[in-house]
């Protein structure tokens, strides 16, 4: 479990393909400090440690994960969005975050509005009631809050910090991005429809 606050960037050093799936290995400040089996969230996708150095731990994807995540599209030297996973004595400062993304997104616009920057993503209409005005989101592994949404479109304002501390700098329109809708949402959707279903 994540909280969708970014700890570091780290930089994909190398993507090896192996049965199934890919292993990634990503360059970071505390590397020395994982475990083998600790959870770690690159771009929102919760992964698993499976080998690490003093500076570059290793993951393995599988196929599914390529397939409804944008981390088939990393190449070396990509910069990516880095969370360790929630302890019980750390703040939950973003929102509930699982690491089991929903869907992808594109980049529609990405817009300046005096200190802010308004990204606008544009989403598969299927999730549509997942998307609540001044709810929460994950993308890429960043908690963010809705400014306004129409249609299979929302639009989210990144303050300066959150533009420098993640990846979102090294994005263009055009780009995927993970997008992980919010659990509490989730679970009520799911509810009201096998209450409509009875």
């Amino acid at each position: 479990m994540f909280t969708g606050i970014v700890s570091e960037i780290g930089d994909v050093t190398e993507i090896k393909k192996i049965k199934g799936g890919q292993e990634l290995s990503i360059k970071c400040s505390f590397a020395d400090d994982v475990h083998v089996d600790e959870s770690i969230a690159i771009n929102g996708v919760c992964h698993t440690v499976v080998s690490h150095t003093d500076d570059v731990f290793k993951v393995q994807s599988v196929e599914e994960t390529l397939r409804k995540t944008n981390l088939g599209d990393l190449e070396v030297g990509n910069p990516v969005n880095l969370e360790r996973s929630l302890t019980l004595n750390k703040a939950i400062e973003g929102h509930i975050v699982q690491g089991h993304v929903d869907t992808t997104g594109t980049i529609k616009k990405i817009d300046k509005d005096g200190a802010d920057l308004l990204i606008t993503i544009e989403f598969p209409e299927e999730y549509r009631d997942y998307i609540v005005g001044r709810g929460s989101i994950s993308i890429d592994g960043i908690s963010l809050t809705i400014a306004r949404n129409e249609g299979n479109l929302f639009t989210v304002a990144i303050i300066p910090y959150t533009w420098d501390e993640t990846n979102l700098h090294a994005k263009k329109i055009g780009d995927r991005v993970n997008l992980e809708f919010d659990i509490f949402g989730k679970y009520i959707i799911q509810y009201l429809q096998n209450r409509e279903q009875k």
